[in-house]
């Protein structure tokens, strides 16, 4: 078993030689990468920091006289990325570990999200309390705050780092020997005003024989499915809720950016896709709402997040996007409206209620979808069973036809 320890070994090769030493003090064998730029490493790599460069496509020489931090960084976080992913696919990487300030974890994590799902992977950091998302993105990384800057070897730094491969080896070497039933996966995606409807269908699902993975529709969860489904993990989809393609197109701030509803149809697996929530557009405290939007419907659904109705012009453009998208799939792929409202806050008598502006959607799509896009529409809200049994029954359908049902 080995562990990886990505890091400045030119600044940080006395804290990251700790961080080594204790995990060797398990029985665990470590394979340290120097991502350091500045100079000569105080600990001797496994792998350099030319190599590392080199495999980001620079040279280090003309880094070091650059001397642009920045440019650096994201060259030795490429060449990390190419790094740990061959130590990972020759099986001599179990789990990586990351240490430092902004840069390292900048290099670390840029490494970290290369590799696929469930490889553990830990960092201390000072940037863990705060903003983490540009560190994280669609991964499993897990962050812990370093309390204090890891410069130095002290009573308080020892502890973190101490506690930091501690919990990499534990992560890395837990076996916990539970024999998995092994089931056709369907991801499905969820918002808290499509709760009801996605409830209903993973729970039809799992009766059936299925597992289900539901991603929570906030960008971050739409990417991580989408990352899922590329590495070939998903076996069908039930994309109940696109309303990242409405914080895309609008400037909310939940947007999963432009390769959203493309891998299901890229790799050619089952997918039932419905217009989950593109009634609104995603913002943070009222406070943060663009002036440029001050004359829209709001709907503050809690302190933290501000929810602005789409309009009908907006919802043509939702509609052709979504119909591209689904047009060019090369599996089975169907469009599934609820013609009485969209979310929980569209149905009647609910303050985004505008079937003027639904009803732009679902023609856009109508008239958009080619004849290979399957489109079904029901007379119901979207979080009615009648409406939920419809998206099931058709990707049950496809999977049967496909070979992938359960038996």
């Amino acid at each position: 078993m080995s562990i990886v320890i990505v890091g400045t070994l030119d600044t940080k090769g006395e804290e990251i030689g700790f961080a080594r030493d204790v995990i060797e003090a398990q029985g665990v064998d470590v394979h340290l990468v120097d991502v350091g730029v500045m100079g000569g490493p105080t600990v001797e790599p496994d792998t350099d920091a030319r190599t590392v460069a080199e495999a980001g496509g620079e040279d280090l020489d003309a880094l070091r006289e650059a001397g642009d931090r920045g440019a650096a960084i994201e060259a030795m976080g490429a060449g990390a990325a190419e790094i740990v992913t061959d130590l990972h696919r020759e099986g001599t990487l179990d789990g990586v570990l990351g240490l430092g300030g902004s840069g390292n974890t900048s290099v670390a994590t840029a490494a970290m999200r290369a590799l696929p799902v469930g490889v553990p992977k830990f960092v201390a950091s000072t940037m863990a309390s705060g903003d983490t998302e540009p560190y994280i993105g669609a991964s499993d990384i897990a962050l812990s705050y370093s309390v204090a800057d890891i410069e130095g070897l002290n009573q308080l730094s020892r502890t973190i780092i101490s506690n930091a491969a501690l919990a990499v080896v534990g992560m890395s070497t837990n076996d916990p020997d539970i024999e998995v039933e092994e089931k056709p996966t369907i991801a499905l995606t969820m918002f808290g005003v499509t709760t009801p409807c996605v409830k209903t269908a993973r729970e039809w699902l799992e009766d059936h024989g299925y597992e289900t993975i539901v991603f929570h529709a906030t960008g971050t969860g739409g990417r991580a499915m989408e990352d899922l489904i590329e590495e070939g993990l998903i076996d069908g989809v039930l994309d109940v809720t696109t309303t990242e393609w409405a914080d895309e197109l609008v400037g909310g701030v939940l947007s999963a950016g432009p390769d959203r509803l493309e891998a299901a149809g890229n790799r050619g697996i089952p997918q039932v896709v419905s217009t989950g929530a593109l009634d609104m557009v995603n913002f943070g405290p009222e406070e943060s709402v663009p002036a440029e939007f001050e004359d829209r419907q709001f709907h503050v659904h809690n302190p933290q997040v501000t929810l602005m109705r789409t309009t009908r012009e907006e919802n043509v453009e939702l509609g052709r996007i979504i119909a591209e998208k689904l047009n060019d799939a090369t599996g089975p792929t169907a469009m599934v409206l609820p013609l009485d409202g969209v979310s929980a806050l569209d149905e009647d008598g609910e303050v985004f209620r505008e079937p003027d502006a639904d009803e732009a959607l679902f023609d856009s799509l109508r008239e958009r979808l080619d004849t290979d896009v399957e489109l079904l529409e029901v007379e119901a809200p979207l979080n009615d069973d009648e409406f939920a049994r419809a998206l099931t029954q058709k990707l049950h359908e496809y999977m049967q036809t496909a070979g992938s049902a359960p038996a």
